[in-house]
Parts: C-alpha cells; structure tokens; sequence
C-alpha cells in the first residue's frame, strides 16, 4: 500500500504545483479570483431545464418530428440536421437567458468551442463554452481551467443536436480557483474512511451521497410540521448538566472553568422535559445532539440526534398512536409511499403495527414464559440453560431484557410495539395497575432496530426517589450506566406532574430507514472518527 501511495504523490503535488502557478499567473493580471465577493444567480440547474422544457413547449410544441421515411443515410442527416436548425432559429428568436455558477466537474476543449459540466446543489447542466462569444482573452483562461474550479456562466439556453439542454456561455466568470486535485472515484468501500473524514469531497463527487442528507433535512422539516400540526411546541434545554441521567449510559465529563465544577455532558433530553410538563407547557418536544460515552458502529456514534416529546394527560397508548401516524406521514411525505424498502427487504409501514408484549415475544422466539418464572433465582437458572451470560446484581427483568436481545430482536423486522417491559429495566416508567412487576413501557421495533422508546412516565415523587436509591445502588455495585438521584427533578415532581405520555427517538436511525443506508456514519455529515496521526494524513 505504502509504495503505491509514495508513487502517485509526485504526480499530485506536481499538479498542485501547476494549479498554484495558474493562480499566481491570474493574480499577476489582476484577475484574482478571490477578490470576487458575490456572483448573481438567477437559477439552478434543474430550474434551468424545466423552463426550457416549458418554453419549447409553447413554440414547438404541435411542430411534428422530423420524418426519414425512404431516405438513404445522407439525405436522412441532412433532414435531421435542418430540422435542428430550424428549431433552433425559432427557440434562439426568444431565447431565455440565465445565470448560474457552481463547480466544473469535466471539460472538453476542442479548438475554436468546448463544453464543461457545472454541478450545483440540485444537478449538473452542460455549459457550451465558444472563442467567438466569450471573447479571445476570456477563452485563452477558460482552456487553462482546472476541474474542480468554480465558475459563473450567464448566457441563453439551448439543446445541442444531441438533445442535451445546455447554457450558450456569453460571459464567464472564474470565482474560486481550485488548488486540490479532486479524485478520479471518491466511493467503495476502500475509500470509506477518507470519504467520512473529508465530506465535503464526497459530496462533490457522489449525488447519492447530497441526496441522502436533502432527504435528511427533508426528514427533520416533516417531523417538525406533523407535531405543529398537533400543537406541541419545540423547546432548548441545557447540554451541559451537573448530572447526566433519563437514561443508561455513560456520560462525557468535562470541566467549567468558571464556576470550578465538574459537570457532564447530556444523554438525553428526558429530565427537563418532564420539568416543562410541570411548569404547564402540556405538550413539548426538543430535536438535539446527545452525547454517550460509548463505542462505535453501524448504529451507534457517539454523539447523536435524539427527539424526545412529552404530552400531558396521555400514556403510552397515546405515544404510540402518535408513533404510528408518524412514521407513516414521514414515509408518505418523504419516500412518497408507505411501503419502503430497505437492503432490499419490503418494510409496510401503512399496516397497522403489530402489538407483542415483551414476555409474549419471548414466548413466541424462545418458547420460556416469564409469567410463570417468579424468582430472580429460577431466571438466573433459565439463563444459564440458554447460556445466555448475566451478572450478579441482574434481577428476573434484567434477564427477561436479556432474553429478549438474544431471540426476539432479530425477528422484529415489520413495525412491532414491544409494550410493558419489566419494572428493573425502567426507573422513569409508571407501574402497570395490573401487574406491578411491569410497567406502561414500549419499544417501536422495525428492521431488528429499536426506533423509539417510550412510557407512562412516572409522576409519583415517592415511587421516583426509591427506583433513584435502586438506581444508585447499581452505581455503587459497578453499574456505569445506572441513572444517579436528581433532587432538583424530584422537587419539580413533588410539585406535582399531571399524567404524561413520552418517547424518545433516535432521528439517525430513523434517517438510516428512510434513505435505505446501511451505517450510521453515512447519515451524519461529519461522523466521529479517530484522528489521523500526522504521518497518515
């Protein structure tokens, strides 16, 4: 590899040489392109198509195609070749001129005219590029161009007799110099690492890859729309925090010099949420990053966007109706139907989803009912049957979420509820009336994934100060992700907290389904990556 890499470097530099050379040149002339502050745009490029389609419309449209019936090959030409001449008197008559700039992405000189490919934010456009209407000295520049350049073109449009609608340049502009050299391919799985470090380059060399995070915007925008709809209101609240909880994992600590404390980073948006619930605001939801001190894969990175909403005077059957209707807007508004696929498996998410409880599921995918196991004991001694691995301080509803890892997850790929998970594995939830052992819990499954987690959220300040001391105590017995007692937010419940529906979604997830992308890093622009040793840059 290494030999390979020492024998191509020549050949870049060389060329990054030649590019600073041109720059310096245009300097010299006083022709400094970065001297430009502002260009006019009048278009993009797909605008520039449609008008033009629109415009023939009118002047040729009941004009019929030209026939070659019975003509041998010359005349058949000569036939076409007129037939695009006249055509294109009538369009050029009234042409429709245009301004638009971006980067030049292929170039071909030939003598006297050339062509350049311009991409800008919503494609590329063909640019016809002549001696004769740009002017002598601009076109001697424009052949010394480099790929990669960034230019304004004004001029009028036209379709080649190719049929390719392209922009008749009269005037052209270079308005940034490019002094990298872009490379030749910038995808497979050889370059994935180069293509998260440097995006920017990957978004220049792969529409896919844009597209991906238009839609991600796209995404974001009709979640923000569907809960406006529904009256709720987007609220900020604070990153840094004295103390990290509304959820199992280890937080990002880190200094504030001014106030000489410790304090953490958030890893989740739940507790102050909850604290809006209290102050009134009945309905309320936060889009924002949180960051857990974990590892790295194809669905985690360590920081995220997580949406978390909280409605007063609902429950978990409330979430998950709202769940529901949810996602399908998203599918209908962004993919344009209901019925997705991803990695080539059909997901419905116009059906109704289905509804398992977590002990039925592990009924259905393991064949143990945990209804009838009522020790810690006996499901300690199940696991280790299914040689499934535990820890000391797991209780049953450690074991039962075990369980449920190990057979049920990688069944749930249509849309699934997982409802009513066990009390130990849910310190914020409400205790089912029923059966106190559970609680009013649910978990959206789709594609193996856990897209959302949501609850009855627990508003009684004495139940919530003993399920904290449990929590506490699992700190004390070596549990890192164990939630720590927040007296500030048992006051605001104390207070007194109306009963409240809640859940928290993973959008990068959500981005991942959506746009069919395998890995978490290609739904972040600029993902977490360890940093390259100068050597290796």
């Amino acid at each position: 590899m290494g030999d390979n890499k020492s024998a191509q470097q020549p050949d870049v530099n060389e060329q990054i040489k030649v590019r600073m050379e041109k720059l310096k040149n245009l300097q010299d002339a006083g022709k400094d392109p970065f001297q430009i502050t502002k260009y006019d745009v009048t278009h993009h490029t797909d605008e520039i198509r449609a008008i033009y389609e629109a415009h023939e419309k009118e002047l040729l449209g009941d004009r019929p195609a030209v026939n070659t019936e019975g003509l041998d090959e010359q005349q058949a030409r000569e036939a076409v070749n007129a037939d695009y001449n006249e055509r294109r008197a009538i369009m050029d008559a009234s042409p429709i001129n245009v301004s638009f700039a971006g980067r030049m992405m292929f170039k071909r000189v030939m003598g006297k005219a050339s062509f350049c490919n311009i991409a800008d934010l919503k494609g590329r456009m063909q640019a016809y590029i002549s001696r004769d209407a740009i002017g002598e000295e601009a076109y001697a520049d424009f052949k010394k161009s480099d790929i990669g350049d960034i230019f304004g073109i004004k001029g009028f449009i036209f379709r080649t007799k190719t049929g390719e609608i392209s922009v008749h340049a009269e005037e052209i502009t270079l308005l940034s110099k490019s002094l990298q050299v872009l490379p030749e391919k910038f995808h497979g799985i050889t370059d994935t690492d180069m293509r998260y470090r440097q995006r920017y380059v990957d978004l220049i060399m792969n529409p896919e890859v844009k597209e991906t995070f238009v839609k991600r915007s796209k995404i974001i925008k009709e979640i923000r729309k569907f809960l406006d709809g529904r009256e709720f209101m987007e609220v900020e609240t604070p990153t840094l925090v004295s103390n990290a909880g509304g959820a199992a994992a280890r937080p990002f600590e880190t200094h504030y010099n001014a106030l000489d404390e410790d304090v953490k980073l958030r890893i989740s948006l739940e507790l102050y949420l909850k604290r809006l619930i209290v102050g009134g605001l009945e309905r309320v939801y936060e889009i924002g990053r949180v960051y857990r001190n974990e590892g790295v894969d194809t669905r985690h990175n360590p920081e995220f966007t997580l949406m978390e909403l909280y409605q007063a005077y609902t429950d978990y059957e409330g979430m998950m109706e709202l769940t529901e209707s949810m996602f399908r807007h998203l599918a209908e508004n962004v993919c344009g139907t209901t019925k997705i696929t991803y990695n080539g498996t059909e997901i419905d998410l116009g059906k109704p989803f289905r509804r398992l409880t977590m002990n039925d599921a592990i009924k259905e995918y393991a064949g143990v009912d945990f209804d009838t196991i009522k020790t810690d004991e006996e499901a300690k001694a199940l696991a280790k049957e299914r040689g499934i691995e535990f820890e000391e301080r797991h209780t049953k509803g450690d074991i039962i979420n075990l369980f449920f890892e190990e057979y049920c997850e990688e069944n749930l790929i249509q849309p699934t509820f997982i409802m009513d998970h066990p009390l130990a594995i849910s310190p914020l939830t409400k205790k089912k009336p029923s059966d106190p052992e559970k609680v009013e819990r649910f978990e959206l499954f789709i594609n193996t994934w856990e897209m959302c987690n949501a609850y009855s959220e627990l508003n009684d300040p004495i139940d919530q100060r003993e399920r904290f001391a449990q929590q506490d105590k699992n700190a004390e017995n070596g549990d890192e992700e164990a939630q720590h007692t927040d007296e500030d937010f048992l006051n605001a419940l104390a207070v007194g907290m109306p009963p409240t529906g809640g859940i928290g979604y993973g959008i990068d997830r959500l981005v991942m389904l959506l746009t069919d992308s395998p890995a978490i890093r290609d739904v972040l622009l600029f993902p977490t990556m360890k940093t390259l040793s100068k050597e290796n840059q």
